[in-house]
């Protein structure tokens, strides 16, 4: 009987051992196989510690905002696309297209490249799109203030739940703290069809303006702090 006993356990240690390796071979066959296609809602890229690095989705599952590894709630990203994030699993950038099209079928659409400050928004981006029957393109660098994103954040939702004649106010006020965040280089060609450069200063007003209107006039104007034209091309007659 015991010798029987001992037959049974050695069987069941060697179909143990036979599963084990089976499933070894399994999962190294997994991780070498190749597809032709993968159908996917969302593919989340991961680092082996699990910090997020690259988010790739469609317009359903679109991700929300990610600050060291933690998700939030981004109410304004409703279009599919690839986020990118960093070392820490913070957001840096991404690319994200959308298209909305009304009763009527008229269609608004725009891609959207950016990358990003660390630990703050888009300070170079590319747009392109169609909006209000006219098409646009644009590239655009812009400064972002050495402060933490999560206290914009939080001041958006502060701000928000204030009655609406004292957020203008509470703005003003947020920006006298956090200064920084001005468009200063973009370049494109506007919904009127002119194709345009303006170059702005660390306050973002425009210091320097190249245009080319859709009928071929052109014209470069220099501006000083006070949005006054100092000079232009050609000159004034």
């Amino acid at each position: 009987m015991v010798g029987r006993e001992r037959l049974i356990a050695v069987y069941a240690g060697c179909v143990t051992v036979v599963l084990v390796a089976a499933l070894v071979c399994g999962f190294a066959e997994r991780r070498a196989r190749e597809f032709d296609v993968i159908t996917a809602h969302r593919i989340n890229i991961v680092e082996p510690d699990g910090t997020m690095r690259m988010v790739i989705s469609n317009k359903a599952s679109a991700p929300g905002l990610y600050i060291k590894n933690k998700e939030y709630p981004h109410e304004t990203r409703h279009a599919a696309g690839i986020i990118f994030l960093d070392d820490e699993g913070t957001e840096d950038g991404g690319l994200i297209y959308g298209l909305e099209k009304n009763q009527e079928g008229k269609v608004d659409s725009n891609v959207h490249l950016s990358f990003d400050k660390y630990r703050q928004d888009q300070i170079f981006t590319v747009d392109a799109g169609r909006e209000d029957g006219k098409d646009y393109s644009e590239l655009t660098m812009q400064d972002r203030g050495d402060y933490p994103i999560e206290e914009a954040m939080e001041a958006e939702h502060r701000i928000a739940n204030l009655p609406g004649t004292e957020q203008k106010e509470a703005w003003r006020k947020f920006g006298e703290t956090h200064r920084g965040d001005e468009k200063r280089v973009v370049l494109g060609r506007a919904k009127d069809g002119a194709a345009e450069l303006r170059l702005k200063d660390a306050a973002g007003r425009d210091r320097i303006v190249m245009r080319v209107e859709g009928d071929g006039a052109a014209k470069v104007e220099i501006l000083g702090a006070d949005g006054k034209v100092i000079d232009e091309l050609p000159g004034r007659k």
